[in-house]
């Protein structure tokens, strides 16, 4: 349904069918360039950005609930834990992407997490660049930059894998370490949205809610 709203261009132009369109758009508008500050959320778009490598986001927005439930909601511990046996209960796993290099990836980078000297979150976030105007349009987002390449550096250094420059900007992106909304698009500045709960660090709104936004 148009609301009339002005929004990115990625979802605009993304050509995803109707069926779809309500999901990606509910991730545009209440969850893309909100910052996440919360490791276990952190540790989540991590592994969702890994498993999103050669697929598109809308593949893994689809499967997200079925990652969720796979992976004991993507508890650092418990998935630094997994055997074996885990990898090939995922393997079997028809409700995620079935990709035994990132499935292994996924559990060794908990393991890397669980190995930390410093918090996640703390690690991640001290790569976001100072704050800057919005992108006037899309062709003043850069793919990889400065900071996500010294992201991707240093996690590689800490035993992280999948995490190359350009997914590094994609999670900066998503969990708004950097804002690339375009400068027209309605979603508000992070300044001007409430704060998350402190569970996720995220504040998705339910249907009510995104209709008084919508209205």
């Amino acid at each position: 349904m148009d609301d009339g709203r002005v929004r990115c261009g990625w979802l605009n132009g993304s050509g995803v069918a109707a069926a779809d369109f309500e999901l990606y758009q509910d991730y545009h508008d209440y969850e893309w360039g909100r910052p996440v500050r919360k490791t276990p959320a952190l540790f989540e778009r991590i592994s969702l950005e890994a498993f999103q490598s050669g697929l598109s986001w809308l593949t893994i927005l689809r499967k997200r609930e079925n990652f969720r439930q796979a992976f004991d909601g993507f508890d650092i511990g418990r998935i630094a834990a997994y055997t074996d046996r885990d990898v090939e209960r995922l393997m079997a796993d028809t409700g995620i992407v079935r990709n035994r290099a990132k499935i292994e990836a996924t559990i060794g980078n908990a393991r890397a997490a669980a190995a930390l000297d410093v918090d996640l979150a703390e690690l991640l976030w001290s790569f976001a660049p100072e704050r800057r105007d919005r992108p006037a349009d899309l062709s003043q987002v850069p793919a990889v930059t400065r900071e996500s390449t010294a992201m991707a550096k240093e996690l590689k250094r800490r035993g992280f894998r999948f995490v190359g420059p350009t997914t590094a900007y994609a999670l900066m992106q998503a969990t708004g370490m950097v804002d690339d909304h375009v400068a027209t698009c309605w979603v508000p500045l992070a300044a001007e949205v409430p704060r998350g709960n402190g569970s996720t660090g995220l504040c998705i709104p339910g249907r009510a809610d995104r209709e008084q936004w919508r209205s």
